[in-house]
């Protein structure tokens, strides 16, 4: 069964193999701590892990594809081997050699934070391989995007990019049910487009495709609670993950599985009366 098809909201754990990610750089780049870790978020609840090799913080430099390939596949095989088999195994690149040898290694999903603008062959690699796609917007890059980032309407404005990534993905082959699209929360945002979309979830989740949220320990929020420190926000995003399940999100990408999880289950359980 594809994983998109179950009823309940999905949650995304965050594994990035990095020395330099914002909150936990450095932490799980060897095989065996990126194993344990990955196992550990499957224990408490994960539907999916999420595997980097680049840093996508505000000001990161950009990771050239065979880094990018030498951080990720040993790790996403090692992990492929251990996992059961209801949890799947996403890779968190926007290059399309590094997704090909990725899904090669065990993955099965692509997530883009670019959303195609780095590589549009991307677009073409989902297609053939029959893959889920995210399609994330970003405002500029990484090491550009908190540089004054500015829009017209910044829901209608991202909900217009999306819908003409998600017409190049159908022209491409990509199956419909295969989309998945992310309105990109802290990338080339400000603390007031950020909450503006959050606010509005409802409007991308009405577009019909599954929507991915990514607000995880993420600096606006630390506005917010008065906290200078990402993991002093667990408590923040799992009020984010609530609202998202209120408004109709289908993945959560976290950092910190547990509290997530049961946040995502007892809003979902309330909503639907399952209780």
């Amino acid at each position: 069964m594809n994983i998109l098809d179950k009823n309940m909201p999905l949650i995304m754990g965050i594994l990035n193999v990095t020395p330099d990610s914002f909150s936990d750089g450095g932490k799980f780049t060897n095989i065996d701590s990126a194993v344990n870790h990955g196992k550990q978020m499957i224990d408490e609840g994960a539907d999916i892990i999420d595997i980097g090799g680049e840093s996508t913080r505000p000001g990161s430099k950009r990771v050239n594809v065979n880094e990018q390939i030498e951080r990720v596949v040993h790790i996403i095989k090692a992990i492929s081997e251990t996992i059961p088999d209801h949890v799947k195994l996403s890779i968190d690149t926007t290059r399309s050699k590094v997704a090909d040898a990725a899904l090669d290694a065990g993955a099965h999903i692509v997530n883009d934070v670019s959303g195609g603008n780095d590589d549009p062959e991307i677009i073409n690699l989902c297609a053939d391989k029959n893959c889920p796609y995210i399609i994330m917007h970003m405002q500029g890059t990484p090491e550009t995007m908190q540089n004054n980032p500015a829009y017209e309407d910044v829901v209608s404005d991202i909900k217009q990019f999306l819908e003409n990534r998600i017409g190049d993905c159908i022209k491409a082959g990509i199956n419909e049910k295969n989309i998945i699209i992310d309105p990109g929360i802290g990338f080339g945002k400000t603390r007031e487009h950020n909450l503006t979309l959050l606010k509005n979830l409802n409007i991308f989740v009405d577009t019909g495709h599954f929507v991915l949220l990514g607000t995880s320990r993420k600096r606006f929020m630390g506005s917010i609670c008065v906290v200078n420190t990402p993991d002093e926000l667990i408590g923040a995003t799992t009020a984010t993950t609530a609202l998202g399940v209120e408004a109709g999100v289908k993945i959560f990408r976290v950092h910190d599985v547990r509290p997530n999880r049961q946040a995502a289950d007892v809003a979902w359980t309330i909503l639907n009366q399952t209780y």
